[in-house]
């Protein structure tokens, strides 16, 4: 989605008052018409949820008041299955990291993180993508989960025979062709017969590759270098 466009709403969790109020300020900033909704425990995020599952986002920190974060974590995907989730937390241990991924995260940031960075995964995960910090593929993640170990192998791969001069893979240019029809993850995925997850890496790869932050601007580059023949 074009997130500079489209009023987005985003959940943000977090039992630190003024990160809490600190992460609103750097979002309301980036996404000037947001609808943001703020709690400080997991127990508030449930009360919401039941209320309310209309959303383009979650930002949750880990430790929080209400439940052990495991339990949360797949509590709030099975309530919310094609919301994203986004930990913000202090704690950056490998071993959590991948297990939140296999509990079905999109991202995970450090609280360390600059602004500027924080501010890069949420785009990413906002356009369809996944964020996996570099720290953590330096250490040699593994993972239980086929996409997130997938995407590690793919993201430093070399061009390989059948890719275009960008470095697109033919599937790549095909999730593409189905970004320029408008189309969500979830019909992507049907349409072509992956997985979300598998989608999810395609559109990592193809914009890290061209270079963008948006579905938008991903279609329009594309088109600009030639990959897609829109209108024609």
């Amino acid at each position: 989605m074009d997130t500079s466009k489209k009023s987005i709403k985003i959940l943000i969790a977090d039992d630190h008052e003024l990160f809490l109020q600190g992460l609103e300020f750097i979002l309301k900033k980036e996404y000037l018409d947001a609808d943001i909704v703020l709690t400080d425990s997991y127990t508030g995020i449930f009360e919401i949820l039941e209320k309310n599952k209309d959303f383009d986002l979650i930002l949750t920190d880990l430790a929080m008041p209400g439940a052990n974060w495991r339990d949360a974590i797949a509590k709030i995907h099975t309530m919310c299955p094609e919301v994203p989730i986004i930990i913000i937390s202090a704690v950056f241990e490998q071993e959590i990291l991948q297990e939140t991924y296999n509990l079905g995260v999109s991202g995970y940031v450090s609280k360390s993180f600059s602004n500027s960075l924080i501010l890069s995964a949420i785009n990413l995960v906002m356009a369809g993508g996944m964020y996996i910090p570099q720290e953590i593929m330096k250490m040699g993640m593994k993972s239980s989960s086929e996409s997130v170990r997938n995407l590690i192998r793919d993201l430093d791969r070399p061009r390989a025979a059948g890719e275009n001069n960008c470095g697109l893979t033919p599937r790549q240019t095909e999730v593409l062709e189905c970004l320029a029809e408008g189309l969500s993850n979830k019909q992507i995925a049907y349409k072509l017969g992956l997985s979300e997850g598998t989608v999810k890496i395609h559109i990592t790869l193809l914009m890290r590759t061209l270079e963008v932050t948006n579905r938008t601007a991903a279609v329009r580059k594309a088109a600009q270098l030639g990959i897609l023949k829109i209108g024609q």
